[in-house]
């Protein structure tokens, strides 16, 4: 490496250090018009790329540094996380499998693999990597990149996922941040040093033993919390059906949990059957008539299926609308409506994109939530918010025909993710701050 180069390397590494990603993006840039294959500048930048929200670009930056340095572990395993988050495990499993072949302790490899074993239903092999990913206490570090000394931060997360996406509010500039695997959590071992402890864990369904484990760990801190773990306990879907529908002016659907080996005979179709502990639409279907229902069991993961009372949300107009609304703290913040012409409303999958009628009355919703929803649906959302007691989550509801809040579900799990960089969605971007900002307040007021 030519010294003008390791000179700008090590003055790009600061800068992105200090959160300075602009300049510290153009001096990578700088290295790699001298040096194309430059191995450190093609990897810093893609992480760059990638903490930005740049994906595709942080993809490719990864795809070069592998190919410029086939056994350096840091880029394979950078891409394999990549690769996994947009949903192509099998690519993920070839480079994380590759990395372990040149270095069988690569803690992140490890882990890599142990979330794609899980997401196939392979816990014991999926146990087996989590724990030769740990040495002592299950805990991984995020880079801090503030003024020291930075608030310490302990995130509390579940290995088998269904945890809160924090990238978003959790500033790299003010918190230093430890996660702790609840499940592997030692309690022979101390906690490391934290001013304030966030269960990121969300999932109910999915999470009771990491919830459980996290109760334990919340118990041996005096520091403040976010989110109690008892309090998502409580906020399975069947759970909060039952609790939540009890309050005035929230409609709650049934739902019953049964074992895929002995349904009910006396469920009335049609009706929505899903594998708990799954979101975003993933293994969640309709079924007609009785007679389908086993091959949708089939069809489904999991020991436990929830079955779900259908009911019909469309409008006068013909159009599904799902509505999410966050709670933090003690407010109420819009962050999306999403219009669908099929059933399964999820934002991403939507037509959104391509309806600009649909936009406009989205950007209403956003602008003016409560001249869109009325006092009725506020009051009812006030009431949600009072029953869970959480610092953050968030609710998916429609509107009933009688004005009431039609309840999807409750929880803790709600992600805050911005919009794609298009100018199309720049009415979402000040909501979607409003509701980031207020993130950011609670954890700075709890650790203060």
């Amino acid at each position: 490496m030519s010294e003008a180069i390791e000179q700008m390397l090590d003055r790009a590494r600061h800068l992105a250090a200090t959160g300075e990603s602009e300049q510290a993006r153009g001096l990578y840039l700088d290295i790699l018009r001298r040096d194309p294959v430059h191995f450190a500048a093609l990897n810093e930048l893609a992480i760059l790329a990638y903490e930005g929200g740049h994906r595709s670009a942080a993809r490719t930056l990864y795809e070069l540094a592998v190919r410029s340095q086939p056994q350096n572990p840091f880029a394979r395993v950078n891409l394999g996380n990549l690769l996994y988050e947009a949903g192509e495990a099998d690519a993920a499993h070839t480079h994380f499998e590759a990395e372990l072949a040149l270095d069988g302790a690569w803690a992140e490899a490890h882990q890599g693999l142990a979330r794609i074993l899980a997401d196939k239903g392979e816990s014991e092999a999926a146990d087996a990597h989590w724990r030769k990913s740990f040495r002592g206490q299950a805990t991984t570090t995020r880079r801090y990149r503030g003024a020291p000394p930075g608030i310490p931060l302990l995130l509390l997360v579940s290995a088998r996922g269904g945890n809160i996406p924090m990238l978003p509010f959790l500033d790299e500039r003010v918190f230093a941040v430890t996660a702790l695997y609840a499940e592997y959590y030692d309690p022979a071992l101390p906690l490391p040093p934290h001013a304030l402890l966030f269960n990121s864990i969300g999932d109910a369904d999915l999470c009771g033993d990491a919830l459980a484990k996290a109760q334990a760990i919340a118990a041996r801190s005096n520091a403040p919390i976010v989110n109690p773990p008892e309090r998502v306990q409580a906020t399975g879907r069947a759970d909060n059906a039952r609790r939540l529908g009890t309050l005035k002016d929230v409609i709650a659907p049934q739902i019953r949990n049964f074992a895929r080996r002995a349904p009910p005979d006396d469920l009335v179709f049609p009706l929505l059957l899903r594998a708990p502990g799954f979101h975003t639409g993933q293994h969640f279907m309709r079924v007609e008539q009785a007679k389908d229902l086993p091959s949708a069991i089939a069809a489904l993961p999991g020991e436990e299926l929830l079955a779900i009372e259908w009911r019909d949300t469309r409008g006068a107009d013909g159009l599904f609308r799902k509505y999410r609304v966050m709670l933090i703290g003690s407010e109420l913040y819009p962050l999306h409506l999403a219009i669908s012409t099929d059933w399964k409303v999820h934002y991403f999958t939507t037509d959104m994109q391509h309806q600009p009628a649909w936009r406009e009355e989205e950007q209403r919703f956003l602008d003016d939530m409560p001249g869109v929803l009325g006092p009725r649906v506020l009051a009812a959302l006030e009431r949600i918010a009072q029953d869970l007691g959480l610092d953050y989550a968030g609710v998916d509801f429609a509107l009933a025909p009688d004005g009431a809040l039609l309840l999807f579900e409750a929880n803790a799990t709600m992600v805050l993710a911005p919009p794609d960089p298009d100018p199309l969605w720049d009415y979402r971007r000040p909501a979607i701050a409003r509701a980031r900002d207020a993130a950011q307040r609670i954890l700075l007021e709890k650790a203060r």
